[in-house]
């Protein structure tokens, strides 16, 4: 999909006659059926102006240009893309990123600058890095780019409002290596941005590369998928042992049979914390891309799906992906969907900023399903914590019916986290009532490391012990106090407040440009900086540490004279799933669960109630131990 599709000398004449905003203004409408913002019209008619004066000064009046042009499978549109030939004949593309900016200042983050973007100054990415990412998406998942015959593709940025300064934040060393290979223009750099764009498309094509680019279907290239193979093969942290790699065997068995069968295939994958689904599921990843298969890995978490990117880097990113991914993708354009954390899907991918008119009447579960000829799935049944994910085996089986997709299922078992032991994560599902199990009691000579904190001061004490042994660890809790929005100079607001101990909530994902050493949200579990902060489910949730430590808020408690659990929307700051009405008892029950099973060789608590705490020791053989 584009909004443009003309020449050089085309768009001159639009832009020069006022009309180039007004035919892209309604093109988007044409498209996606609601108007575009006015700041989005106002930036076409500035930028697309001050782009097509360097066209015409550079005398490139002949060649192919694409406005708006939309990444496959993604949101994600590129502002412009210009083709010619290069002295050689050669098919080359150059994609332009353009900016208003006028300034921008400097970051915490390794590729990121901040300026004033919608109202307020945001973290964003450097330019350069922003139209690399574009450049290596689109030639990675564009056939138009692949083979011997591909066009050659090359990208840079025009800033065309912005005057540098001394010692600028946009030209800092750590963006040296990304500006050499992907060049920001400013204000007085339009010489070189003509010699730029002139020893790449000097000849013009009329339009017939730039027709190659909109006639070309998405794949990802074979160079991607070995790229991605490569990548995670051989990791020790993705060794499959036992019952994993059984279940493996079996799923890359159907995965492989079921891209070749007519039937649809769907495969159920459950298992309870620690039992590895989220290991197979990177194995079978790498393993089926390595295949040539065209394997994408989805998940409902943006603070899971955003550090497993960071984790495989840039490039394997685009088979990295989101449940609502998959709104408009056309049928079977996956070969395998590696669902991670399947519980998270939720009812429809529309989201509060998806217009009325752009609204799916399609489940999310039939859009993942039609979207891939083999579907595997790893669940938990037990981790559903917010009232729209409705992931369940039950309703995935009901739903792969309807399509009539052949269904198999698979178990696991053994636990590989919680030291091993399958003891701790049935004494908690017992505990909290979640399902009766033999593990009634703990015993604290088990291995696994299971304490109880008097004050959440020492809790952290604890927690910040077992870092300095070069452990991973990270302090989460029950949400039950407010989530502010940072500070104006980018620090967090200590909001978790329990007497005189407080701290602050990882950041939140709509925070403006945060103060040095604090990771973005989606990174709270994997950047050192998150042990300064406090992680709530939605962070925590599909993360695995080798300590974790857990305030166990008045959100959930333990009522004697009942013998039961009760919850307590008046302690709850969760606004979500206080609309649960009569399940925000096990909402919170299976919240609590998924937070006290993070820990891959320790759990340390500290409750808020008394009573409730009492109820956890008296479950508990006394060994010595806190």
């Amino acid at each position: 999909m584009r909004l443009y599709s003309g020449t050089t000398k085309s768009l001159i004449e639009d832009s020069t006659c006022n009309r180039i905003a007004t035919k892209l203004k309604d093109a988007f409408f044409t498209e996606f059926r609601y108007q575009p913002s006015v700041g989005e019209v106002n930036s076409w008619n500035n930028s697309l102006r001050a782009v097509s004066q360097v066209f015409q000064a550079a005398c490139l009046l002949d060649h192919g240009v694409l406005l708006e042009l939309q990444l496959p499978l993604t949101s994600k549109r590129l502002d412009c893309l210009v083709t010619g030939y290069d002295a050689e004949r050669t098919s080359n593309a150059v994609i332009i990123e353009l900016k208003q900016w006028s300034g921008c200042k400097g970051s915490s983050g390794k590729n990121e600058v901040a300026t004033f973007v919608g109202g307020i100054v945001r973290d964003v990415l450097h330019p350069s890095v922003q139209v690399g990412q574009y450049m290596t998406y689109l030639t990675d998942c564009h056939t138009a780019f692949q083979g011997k015959d591909g066009i050659a593709a090359h990208a840079c940025s025009y800033l065309h409002n912005y005057d540098p300064i001394k010692d600028d934040p946009l030209f800092l060393p750590q963006f040296e290596n990304q500006i050499a290979r992907f060049p920001v223009f400013t204000a007085d750099h339009v010489s070189e941005l003509m010699a730029f764009l002139d020893e790449r498309i000097h000849g013009g094509d009329g339009g017939a590369v730039a027709a190659k680019v909109e006639q070309s279907k998405y794949c990802p290239s074979k160079k991607l998928l070995d790229h991605i193979g490569k990548l995670i093969k051989g990791k020790p942290e993705y060794i499959l042992l036992d019952e994993q790699l059984v279940v493996y065997d079996k799923v890359m068995e159907a995965a492989t049979e079921g891209v070749k069968a007519k039937k649809k295939v769907a495969i159920i994958v459950r298992g309870g914390p620690g039992t590895g689904k989220s290991v197979i599921a990177m194995n079978l990843l790498g393993d089926l891309s390595s295949t040539g298969l065209n394997a994408h890995y989805v998940t409902g978490s943006r603070a899971f799906t955003s550090t497993v990117r960071e984790i495989v880097g840039t490039r394997a990113a685009a088979q990295v992906r989101y449940f609502n991914s998959y709104m408009d993708a056309d049928v079977n354009v996956i070969d395998v969907m590696i669902a991670d954390e399947a519980h998270r899907i939720r009812e429809t991918s529309n989201n509060r900023f998806t217009p009325k008119v752009k609204q799916s009447k399609v489940s999310q579960i039939q859009e993942l399903l039609k979207a891939s000829r083999t579907s595997v799935f790893f669940i938990d049944d037990n981790q559903i914590v917010r009232p729209g994910e409705i992931g369940s085996t039950g309703y995935i089986k009901t739903e792969a019916e309807k399509l009539h997709c052949e269904i198999r299922e698979f178990e696991l078992a053994a636990q590989f986290r919680c030291a091993g032991s399958d003891a701790f994560v049935s004494w908690v599902n017992n505990t909290l009532g979640i399902e009766r199990t033999p593990h009634v009691m703990w015993n604290q000579a088990d291995e696994f490391d299971f304490r109880i904190l008097p004050t959440p001061q020492a809790l952290e004490d604890a927690i910040r012990a077992k870092l300095g042994e070069n452990s991973t660890a990270r302090l989460t809790a029950g949400f039950c106090w407010p989530w502010s929005k940072p500070k104006s100079d980018g620090t967090l607001v200590c909001d978790v407040v329990i007497g005189e101990y407080s701290k602050p909530w990882n950041a939140r994902s709509d925070s403006g440009s945060l103060a040095a050493g604090i990771p973005k949200e989606s990174l709270w579990a994997y950047e050192d900086g998150g042990i300064n902060q406090i992680g709530c489910v939605y962070t925590a949730q599909g993360f695995e540490f080798d300590y974790v430590g857990v305030i166990f808020g008045s959100d959930l408690l333990y009522h004697p004279e009942s013998a039961d659990w009760k919850g307590d929307k008046t302690k709850s700051c969760d606004t979500v799933v206080k609309r649960s009405g009569e399940r925000f008892t096990q909402m919170v029950k299976n919240t609590y669960r998924v937070l006290l099973t993070r820990g891959m060789k320790g759990c340390y608590v500290h409750f808020m109630d008394k009573t409730t705490a009492n109820f956890f020791r008296s479950r508990m053989e006394h060994t010595g131990k806190a």
